[in-house]
């Protein structure tokens, strides 16, 4: 028993799993999206697996979560259902919305996963309602915000971590830093070094780390989420990490050199944690192509079912429509 960071052998692998499939997911949703097999656009994460299974895994299965417009890691790592998330992905029937959220508003309330959405920070003020009502009903319950570089520089950023501090609110913000909003470099958009840092105005922690270190991850949300269970109030929390795709399926990527993206593949979360685990004895080769191996088998296995799934009704395209 190796027991790093306190976890047993048997859930470092679960986690070393959940990680490999969602890359698969990430690689099997442009693949099909090249296919004409998904319409619109989808925001990829690899590259960025540690920071949503990192994050997500110092969490109580009933604890709550806000996800992104990049939040395919997010709802898996929180236990979403891949037959269904994969429906919804393909806009079928059967999907968790019933296909009309798509890749960037998929929610599984049964898991806690409150949902992703399309605009950059709207989770961050939803974030504080959601812990608001955790306070007020005394459910012990924390809530975890996952957010981008990009968002931080938002108003709604700013306004959100201001009124969590002063109601002392049981939420986690974390910063996923892949480097870039859309194409801008976060050193043009950023005057500090540490996004972190802003969380002092405000009168909490924050924190930064190597967002690729699942393990450093897991310890440093682990810690803010025990604070805010206590009644410690709000943290701040920013992953340095990185997106191997472009930010969108529109998106050229020509602001990038191959040297740094290759330079980032070289940190690839999934491969370091695996050698770590064989390092320390909790994994052996076999058992590391074993993981591989079945959760590109459960990926594929999810699109076949989502094939099988009815297209939405135009009888129905009023259902769920408010405004």
């Amino acid at each position: 028993m190796s027991q790093l960071a306190g976890l047993s052998d048997e859930r470092l692998r679960e986690l070393l799993r959940q990680m490999h499939l969602i890359r698969a997911f990430e690689w099997k949703a442009d693949q099909l999206y090249a296919e004409g097999k998904v319409h619109g656009t989808m925001h990829l994460s690899i590259g960025q697996e540690a920071t949503a299974v990192g994050a997500i895994a110092a969490l109580n299965p009933d604890d709550y979560i806000f996800s992104t417009h990049r939040g395919h890691g997010h709802c898996l790592a929180k236990g979403a259902d891949l037959n269904l998330m994969m429906a919804e992905f393909r806009g079928k029937e059967t999907g968790y919305c019933r296909g009309r959220g798509g890749s960037m508003h998929i929610a599984d309330l049964s898991c806690g996963n409150l949902g992703a959405n399309g605009v950059v920070g709207g989770g961050l003020a939803m974030a504080c309602g959601a812990a608001l009502a955790q306070k007020m009903q005394s459910t012990g319950k924390v809530v975890l915000c996952f957010f981008g570089d990009g968002a931080s520089n938002q108003g709604i950023f700013h306004e959100s971590l201001n009124l969590a501090a002063i109601w002392d609110l049981p939420v986690v913000y974390f910063c996923e830093n892949n480097q870039y909003g859309m194409s801008m470099h976060v050193r043009r958009s950023v005057a500090i070094e540490r996004i972190s840092d802003r969380a002092c105005a405000y009168g909490f922690p924050g924190k930064t780390v190597d967002g690729n270190d699942l393990l450093q991850v897991y310890e440093a949300t682990k810690d803010a989420v025990a604070r805010a269970r206590a009644g410690g109030g709000p943290t701040l929390l920013e992953g340095i990490t990185y997106r191997w795709k472009g930010h969108s399926k529109s998106d050229a990527d020509r602001y990038r050199t191959k040297e740094e993206i290759e330079g980032w593949k070289a940190k690839d979360p999934i491969r370091r944690f695996e050698q770590l685990l064989m390092q320390e004895g909790v994994l052996t080769p076999d058992q590391a192509r074993s993981i591989e191996s079945q959760a590109q088998s459960e990926i594929e296995s999810a699109v076949e079912f989502a094939d099988g799934c009815p297209e939405p009704s135009l009888d129905t395209i009023e259902q769920g429509v408010y405004a």
